[in-house]
């Protein structure tokens, strides 16, 4: 009559499982359907990105293809050539001959350039002393500071050479060039072609390259070769001797540490105890800071003053008698530098452009054998004028004064001193 727990609960379980697994499958079926929509719209929205993506790389295609197009045509337009202008711009006028002429004044060393003209030495000897002499000294020894033209050969291996005109120039174009240009000092292009032909050969001749006969022109002037035409040589140091110098700097073995232990701006002057450090004072309204050197000495090993001499030394006693002479003479020496360029005297004096001057106190004037005077020398020579020291004393400090039409070309000694010192000097030549 009744039924087992089996017969009863068995079915009801087994009704209960069925349920369960339709509720299930029901539920997967529905998150299933879930997932293959997102997943749709997960492709549809990779789909429009790769749309957009697509577009803006053919927008990026088109603007590079744009820039490279515009960097093309910027390249072609900076290397093309300048457009040539087909007509003028209606702006001046041409150049006339004669303005050509004026401007293309420069001098080639073969001659090329040269204007038509010449120049005798002795010409140039009077031009020089009364245009040039005033700072070349009228034999081109040179004033002062200012440069001497003649002499100084073999003198260029030497510490201190001597370059002159006849010693250093290799070519006698760039002399007349730049007398031509610039001299005389503050009135450059004063000279006509014949002076500076003139004044060149007297350069010459005073640098005994030329006898006192010799004339200057622009026929001859290539022919002239210069003491010191051989003396350059070409400059091969870009070639050979630059990239020797362009080797990597050495970077190795530097120092660890380099330190500034002392700047020369603050550095005034040199105070009288050997040196100190500056100080810097602060800046104001009225300027940027100053320095004084009020700061301690920082070189105390040259901060010993000199002693003062023990003693005043004793004056000097003034040359008497033999010794006077003999430094009179010595003085008339040095003084007589200046007229070497024409004069010669002493063992084997020749003649020059002036006569050679041995013996020449108690000698008759304008005397001397084989040398050309001047006419009045040798009207003085047929009054039988001697030379005595007075005469040569007033000679030489004014020589065109004192005997007119000379041609002796020296303005003079104008210190009594040298006058009297080179007479001596002149004197022992007897």
């Amino acid at each position: 009559m009744s039924k087992s727990l089996n017969q009863i609960y068995l079915p009801a379980f087994g009704g209960i499982s069925l349920v369960i697994a339709v509720a299930l499958v029901m539920s997967n079926r529905e998150y299933a359907d879930d997932r293959m929509s997102m997943l749709e719209g997960r492709i549809a929205q990779v789909d429009a990105q790769a749309a957009e993506s697509k577009q803006l790389a053919s927008s990026l295609a088109l603007e590079l293809e744009a820039a490279k197009a515009e960097a093309a045509m910027m390249t072609a337009t900076l290397t093309a050539p300048a457009p040539v202008s087909e007509g003028t711009f209606g702006l001046g006028r041409a150049a006339l001959a004669e303005e050509i002429a004026a401007w293309d004044v420069d001098v080639l060393p073969d001659g090329r350039g040269l204007p038509a003209g010449q120049g005798d030495v002795w010409t140039g000897e009077e031009v020089f002393a009364d245009r040039c002499g005033s700072c070349h000294g009228d034999f081109a020894e040179g004033v002062d500071n200012w440069p001497v033209l003649a002499g100084g050969f073999d003198t260029l291996a030497d510490e201190d050479p001597v370059k002159t005109v006849g010693s250093y120039w290799p070519h006698l174009s760039t002399a007349w060039d730049y007398i031509n240009r610039s001299m005389p000092f503050g009135e450059a292009g004063t000279l006509t072609a014949d002076e500076t032909y003139a004044i060149v050969a007297y350069i010459l001749y005073s640098n005994d390259l030329v006898d006192d006969d010799f004339v200057l022109s622009n026929e001859n002037f290539s022919d002239f070769d210069m003491y010191n035409a051989k003396g350059f040589v070409i400059d091969d140091r870009p070639e050979l001797e630059y990239a020797e110098w362009r080797a990597e700097p050495c970077m190795s073995n530097c120092k660890d540490e380099v330190a500034v232990t002392m700047r020369s701006v603050f550095l005034v002057e040199t105070p009288p105890e050997g040196g100190s450090n500056s100080v810097m004072n602060h800046s104001s309204l009225e300027g940027i800071p100053s320095f004084t050197a009020n700061g301690p000495s920082f070189i105390p090993a040259s901060t010993a003053k000199p002693e003062a001499p023990a003693a005043q030394e004793a004056a000097a006693e003034p040359a008497t008698g033999a010794d006077a002479g003999a430094e009179l003479i010595a003085a008339g020496e040095k003084v007589f530098k200046k007229c070497k360029a024409c004069h010669e005297v002493g063992d084997g004096a020749k003649n020059k452009s002036g006569p050679q001057l041995n013996g020449l106190i108690g000698r008759t004037v304008g005397s001397v054998d084989g040398f050309r005077y001047s006419n009045a020398f040798k009207a003085l020579m047929e009054e039988g004028r001697v030379w005595d020291e007075e005469s040569l004393a007033a000679f030489l400090a004014k020589p065109k004064s004192y005997i007119k039409g000379t041609k002796m070309a020296f303005s003079g000694l104008k210190k009594k001193g040298d006058q009297e010192a080179i007479v001596a000097y002149l004197n022992s030549f007897r």
